[in-house]
């Protein structure tokens, strides 16, 4: 065999001996970039792998871009009178409730609009980006706004899309869920309602509001009226 045919068999070895080790490193990368976004994402991971049909390498490219794009975000603190001002709002919300829950209901969306731009995320007129934001810092409760900004649409469009209207108990679980991204944006991360079980009763709900402050007054379904 010849020097060249030697020294090319050589190069070709090499080469390719490159070529898997990058491979290799790439997917070693991957595996830890995805056990760091589901780490990070938490149940918002699970939602979009659902999103895309069970495609994970799909579901943490969306994730990682909405990493690039918001993952520097920086909050901004929120004054005491301003947090003030919002918990009295979202007071005003919760007495609401008992004669006008769809109304109670649109409030707490508008509210968590208003506070999440208070705090630095995009305005509340970009919900897809205010959303998109928010799932970066605060995964494990974005769900709730999703929530109470799906059944307040649903409303307002006067059920143009679809589907059954949501009844009390749906409007009060939003609520309830709501409560918690609510929390973790005015600073309350000491007591949070549970963010995916309403209360199922007046029982339940007094102890939900031992926990958390959350409280409906006097709701139950022969009281409760639809706003």
């Amino acid at each position: 065999m010849s020097t060249g045919v030697i020294i090319a068999l050589i190069v070709i070895v090499a080469v390719v001996v490159a070529v898997a080790a990058v491979l290799a490193v790439r997917a070693r990368g991957s595996s830890h970039g995805g056990r760091n976004l589901k780490r990070r994402f938490g149940p918002e991971y699970d939602r979009a792998v659902a999103r895309h049909d069970g495609d994970v390498k799909a579901a943490e490219r969306e994730l990682g871009g909405l990493v690039e794009r918001h993952g520097g975000l920086k909050e901004r603190p929120l004054e005491p009178a301003e947090r003030e001002r919002f918990e009295a709002r979202w007071a005003a919300a919760q007495e609401r409730f008992v004669d006008s829950p769809r109304d109670a209901v649109a409030e707490a969306d508008q509210l968590l609009a208003d506070v999440a731009g208070a705090r630095g995320y995009p305005d509340g007129g970009q919900y897809d980006e205010q959303v998109a934001a928010l799932a970066v810092h605060h995964a494990d409760h974005v769900q709730g706004y999703r929530h109470v900004h799906h059944v307040t649409r649903f409303h307002q469009d006067g059920g143009a899309r679809g589907g059954e209207a949501p009844g009390t108990e749906d409007l009060r679980a939003a609520l309830v869920e709501a409560r918690a991204l609510f929390d973790d944006l005015v600073g309350e991360r000491h007591h949070r309602a549970p963010a995916t079980r309403p209360a199922d009763d007046r029982q339940t709900a007094t102890r939900h509001e031992g926990r958390s402050g959350f409280h409906l007054p006097g709701l139950h379904r022969h009281q409760t009226k639809q706003g």
